[in-house]
């Protein structure tokens, strides 16, 4: 709702005009006053009409700014990373609802995870595209059923009762987050196991290479024992 701001140079303008006809108009009589309230009514309009054309809502900014945010994002140019972004902000928009909605604190810390770790997920597709079909999984699936159960975990608190279905439900749901949230640590480490790789091959070669060209400091070997025990060595 915006409201809108009234422009108070119609007041001034018709204050002015009272005290200039005070100033410089015979004002002793009633038809004189109906005559100026006449036109102070008239001056009041204009300017009000003027004010009107060129004046600003209030609430303008704040609609415009909405109006902003309802913009659709840029396109990456790839249609399925688009929606995976699209999505993925639909859901942290309403794990952020579901967080503030539901009060057992088990269960809030359980979304407020959730929520970081599908942020990172997210994040790494963004970055690296080729990682897409890597949770085409998750997001056709993991990820809607979770919102699901815990939408229905929301509801089900809201009921303000408690009773076989509810309770045992909503004790389901409690235990299998806990699952949940551990499924989405393993999918976000899922999503570097090919740079893990990469690493690990780029190391071992650089290893053999630094080796080959000497470039490495040589083993430590400790100094043959003699066979009695002792270091002294004849010499002829």
């Amino acid at each position: 709702m915006t409201a809108k701001r009234k422009p108070v140079a119609p007041f001034y303008a018709v204050g002015l005009l009272w005290l200039l006809s005070g100033l410089f108009l015979p004002l002793y009589t009633t038809a004189a006053y109906i005559l100026l309230a006449a036109v102070s009514a008239a001056v009041f309009l204009l300017v009000n009409g003027i004010c009107q054309g060129g004046g600003t809502v209030a609430g303008s900014a704040g609609t415009e700014k909405k109006q902003e945010e309802k913009k659709p994002a840029p396109s990456t140019g790839n249609p399925e990373l688009d929606k995976v972004i699209k999505d993925g902000n639909l859901a942290l928009s309403e794990m952020k609802r579901l967080d503030g909605s539901i009060a057992d604190p088990g269960v809030s810390a359980g979304i407020v995870r959730l929520s970081q770790v599908s942020e990172k997920i997210f994040q790494a597709v963004k970055d690296d595209p080729d990682k897409l079909p890597q949770i085409r999984q998750f997001m056709n699936y993991y990820l809607p059923t979770t919102l699901k159960l815990l939408n229905t975990y929301d509801r089900m608190s809201g009921a303000g009762v408690s009773g076989e279905n509810i309770d045992g439900t909503k004790e389901k749901v409690e235990d299998m987050l806990k699952t949940i949230v551990r499924a989405f640590e393993k999918q976000l480490d899922a999503l570097y196991g090919a740079d893990a790789l990469d690493v690990s091959t780029d190391i071992q070669v650089m290893e053999t290479l630094l080796a080959r060209e000497g470039l490495t400091e040589p083993e430590m070997k400790a100094d043959p024992v003699q066979e009695d025990g002792t270091d002294i060595r004849l010499e002829l």
